[in-house]
């Protein structure tokens, strides 16, 4: 159990250690700073700890910010402070100098909370303060301000303000007007009765699955049923993230499990209506796998810009101020979130569509919305890039090389070839056309050929740091060039079953690639090296997938996919479970505008 040590002179009628006991901690009184610090070393070096002045007046969920969230070694308010495991040899060295320097005799006149975190700020450590809002949290000095206090908690309703942060600040036009307002009720229901964020993320998943099998029966009434759970599945994706806001229960596992789940609903149910449309006699397996390529590279680009330009200094663009004014305008925020077409504007489209029409209109209507999007999206960042002014650091430029994902043969090339042949984003936008021309030519062995010359870009792009100004879009531009060689050459071979092998090798190999993002944002670096070489990097899997297309019959064709599909697939699963499961990496939730 945590531990929380009162400090100072306690206070007839205050109710700290009722909160206390309520938010779990185990309350001890320490009579000066000195008895603090021997409280602070006899409790459990494995558990939490907090320092809380007895004086101290707020509302029980400011108490419940400051202490709780396991996302921060160290965390505090006015009038505490807490540490997790890893801030407890920080906070206790800086207790012992505070009382060193003569403060074991202060803390019934100023609060011993406070000073340490003005002694924390001063060593330059990493102190997190939630920003509380309308919520009271203070440290009277004397009755007259404890009464003042004491009338500010109860003109406050923290329960009212607990539901309303449990929603996300920025969201989409469909979720914050059509979901939020009831959803967050659901989060609580859950909370009181024990759920965790990880379970309601499970159950998302499971309905979003029985959706897709919905939509396979390729019936009408399959199709509106599959409508209606997708929606049921939304409304349970916003109530896990916030479930786990408004009981600030976050973990590793509930990081990755909501980061991937997104992605494997939406693809599976992309699947489930391909099926649903066969059984009608209409193929559109490959409008499916379209719809995921188009799909897979937007959130590639966002995720490559985004991280290009994380830690950049200099950091302006006019393009950029003048985006921020027009989010000071009320209706145009509406409407640049809902043109971007996302989660929750995209699955309630996909969800009528699905209910009123068919698979092939849904897909149509889908891939063109979010050609838009993409279109709109990069068209603004490009415009960004080439205004802004901004020094990449080399974390930004070696997040873009592990997000470029090249492999083993990409490597061997940079490394033997000795002749440099340009900018990164040219070389990349060169090897990638000469690809696409050869997939598209129709002659037998050309693909092989392009992607023998893809190979050699590969390596040659990223030879030197990707810091210039646009070559955050390399790693799209592989994404995208190794999908679609995929699909055309699926496409081509124009027999039963190849389209489905190849949007399931499509799917295997975009889980690693998200996998990698997701890591990456987490800072806990890129998936490791054998892993890269396993699954034979972007340009080694295009090259092998074109010999095979060449090499052997359609029908052989198809089946070498299907294995190929199943042991990236095995790999990367395995790997990725083991990581996120067991190596401690950061719980990092998506707080921002959804894709």
């Amino acid at each position: 159990m945590s531990t929380a040590i009162l400090t100072g002179q306690p206070v007839p009628g205050s109710s700290i250690e009722g909160d206390l006991r309520s938010l779990g901690f185990d309350v001890r009184v320490a009579a000066d700073a000195a008895d603090a610090e021997r409280l602070v070393a006899e409790a459990p070096c494995d558990q939490r700890v907090a320092l809380v002045d007895a004086r101290f007046v707020g509302h029980v969920h400011a108490l419940r910010l400051g202490l709780t969230d396991p996302r921060f070694s160290l965390a505090a308010l006015p009038g505490a402070i807490t540490a997790q495991p890893d801030g407890r040899v920080t906070l206790t060295r800086a207790l012992a100098r505070e009382n060193s320097a003569g403060g074991g005799t202060a803390v019934a006149v100023d609060s011993l909370p406070d000073r340490l975190v003005t002694a924390l700020a001063d060593d330059g450590a990493d102190v997190h303060q939630p920003e509380l809002g309308s919520l009271v949290a203070a440290v009277p000095v004397d009755p007259q301000a404890r009464n003042e206090a004491r009338q500010a908690v109860a003109e406050v309703d923290d329960e009212a303000v607990r539901l309303k942060s449990a929603v996300k600040s920025r969201d989409g036009f469909f979720t914050t007007h059509f979901i939020s307002p009831y959803s967050r009720y659901v989060a609580r229901w859950c909370a009181r009765r024990g759920l965790t964020p990880n379970q309601v993320t499970t159950a998302s998943l499971l309905i979003a699955l029985i959706a897709a099998a919905c939509a396979a029966t390729g019936t009408r009434g399959g199709f509106i049923a599959a409508g209606v759970l997708l929606i049921a599945s939304f409304v349970l994706d916003c109530t896990d993230g916030q479930l786990a806001r408004y009981s600030l229960q976050y973990s590793t596992l509930g990081a990755w499990l909501d980061a991937t789940f997104d992605r494997a609903k939406e693809y599976a149910y992309y699947a489930g209506l391909a099926l649903g449309a066969a059984r009608g006699g209409d193929d559109v397996w490959a409008l499916a796998l379209g719809a995921m390529v188009v799909q897979t590279c937007r959130h590639v680009v966002d995720f490559s810009f985004n991280e290009a330009n994380h830690d950049a200094t200099a950091n302006t663009s006019p393009t950029a101020a003048l985006s921020d004014k027009l989010d000071s305008v009320g209706w145009t925020v509406w409407v640049r979130r809902m043109i971007v077409l996302p989660i929750g504007e995209r699955w309630a489209m996909i969800a009528v569509l699905t209910a009123a029409t068919t698979p092939r209109i849904t897909f149509y209507v889908l891939l063109v919305g979010c050609a838009f999007a993409a279109t709109y999206t990069t068209a603004g960042r490009v415009l960004r890039s080439l205004t802004r002014k901004a020094q990449r650091t080399d974390r930004a430029a070696q997040a873009l090389a592990d997000l470029a994902d090249n492999g083993p043969l990409a490597s061997f090339v940079a490394r033997a070839t000795r002749v440099r042949l340009g900018a990164p984003l040219l070389v990349a936008s060169a090897g990638t056309a000469v690809l696409a021309v050869a997939v598209f030519s129709g002659v037998t062995w050309a693909p092989v050929a392009g992607a023998v010359v893809y190979t050699v870009t590969a390596g040659q792009a990223l030879y030197r740091p990707l810091k210039g100004a646009l070559d955050w879009l390399v790693p799209p531009l592989f994404r995208a060039a190794e999908y679609g060689t995929v699909l055309v050459l699926a496409a081509e071979a124009d027999v039963n079953g190849a389209l489905p092998a190849a949007f399931g090798l499509v799917a295997a190999v975009a889980y690693h690639h998200y996998d990698t993002v997701y890591r990456i944002r987490g800072n806990a670096g890129a998936p490791p090296a054998w892993l890269v070489r396993a699954v034979g990097g972007h340009e080694g899997r295009t090259l092998l997938v074109t010999v095979l297309a060449a090499a052997l019959t359609a029908s052989q064709f198809t089946v070498a996919l299907t294995v190929l599909a199943v042991a990236v697939a095995l790999v990367v699963l395995v790997e990725s479970v083991r990581f996120w499961v067991s190596a401690g990496a950061p719980a990092v939730h998506d707080e921002g505008e959804p894709a």
